[in-house]
């Protein structure tokens, strides 16, 4: 039997985080009610709870949080879409969408004007996110998990898929020297990435020593402090990541790459002008490319993840009941002892 309440993760304004209980939804025709097993907080999550807003995208009203869930179908869509009941899923939070008819590559849908993602306020009204117990998704939304791997081994998928969308970008790496800026959970995943990928050496810097030895049990060949711009501007990677989404972060991805090399920018910075190093970009005829969410890299990573090829166990830090989330995003909100922090929304024994 499916409750009538579930317990939710609400935005309600800046610095207004609150664990709510709010009505299991009716699902659309086209909607599986899926029970989430484990939400990961994203950096997006935390600055509508600090902030109100995530860059331009600011919260107009009481929002549901979260993108990065699994769980379990608990009932199939009825129009027969999507996998059927007592799969288990991961969740591509993405709907692509034409917006104001801009021009875009269509084989790139993460590039859609109209793009809408789960728990997101760039539209009004906003779009919900799944940090509940229970969720009405789409089934296109929705990937089965590959034979052999747990919603619990799968709960990095989403961010996951955006560090091998970030790699994919850079081009090949094999045999190359990586320099990955901020080991947060996303530069983590990249270094882990990286790896797979088989860059012959991965550099990565943090502001924080927890940072920098998750970074090592990734794959990383060596950190360095963020603030060591000597030793920086002296690794010339062939490609670099920036992850931090700082300016200084970006300053030193000039700085750390070598001539004619790459520079991902992954790390998303706060809108409006920011201060760069364009001259040094231009006099050693530096590549930059844009990199931002992902598009069906998911199912490489679920993939990955089933065969032991990619290994991201080092950058889940914290994992709490649902039901302490505000302690939760406390946590995740200090990088120097925390990286990816779960949520777990339903007790083993209960699935």
């Amino acid at each position: 039997m499916t409750p009538t309440e579930t317990l939710a993760v609400v935005a309600h304004a800046a610095g207004d985080l609150r664990v709510d209980t709010v009505p299991v939804p009716q699902p659309a025709a086209d909607e599986a009610l899926v029970e989430v097993a484990y939400g990961g907080i994203c950096g997006s999550d935390l600055h509508y709870w600090q902030h109100g807003a995530a860059g331009e995208s600011i919260l107009k009203a009481p929002m549901l949080l979260g993108h990065e869930v699994v769980g379990t179908v608990v009932r199939q869509a009825a129009d027969g879409s999507g996998p059927a009941a007592g799969t288990l899923v991961a969740v591509h939070p993405a709907t692509p969408g034409p917006g104001d008819g801009s021009r875009y590559p269509t084989e790139r849908p993460n590039l859609s004007p109209g793009c809408s993602y789960l728990g997101s306020a760039a539209r009004y009204p906003h779009t919900e996110g799944a940090f509940a117990r229970f969720v009405a998704l789409p089934g296109r939304m929705l990937r089965p998990l590959p034979a052999g791997l747990g919603l619990r081994e799968a709960a990095l998928a989403e961010p996951a898929a955006v560090a091998w969308h970030a790699v994919s970008r850079a081009g090949s790496v094999t045999g190359k020297r990586v320099l990955v800026i901020g080991a947060g959970p996303i530069g983590s995943l990249i270094i882990a990435v990286a790896k797979r990928a088989g860059a012959a050496e991965i550099i990565a810097t943090d502001m924080h020593d927890q940072p920098r030895e998750r970074a090592e049990r990734l794959g990383a060949t060596g950190t360095l402090a963020a603030t060591d711009a000597e030793a920086i501007q002296a690794v010339q990677a062939d490609v670099v990541f920036e992850s931090s989404g700082s300016p200084r972060g970006l300053a030193s991805a000039f700085r750390g790459a070598a001539r004619g090399g790459r520079v991902v920018m992954v790390g998303l910075l706060p809108a409006g002008e920011q201060p760069a190093l364009i001259s040094l970009a231009i006099s050693r005829e530096l590549e930059l490319v844009g990199s931002f969410r992902f598009n069906d890299e998911i199912d490489e990573v679920l993939a990955a993840l089933a065969d032991g090829s990619l290994s991201v166990d080092p950058v889940v830090t914290h994992e709490f009941a649902a039901a302490d989330a505000i302690e939760a995003f406390g946590v995740a909100r200090d990088s120097a002892v925390s990286g990816k922090v779960l949520l777990r929304f339903a007790e083993p024994s209960e699935r």
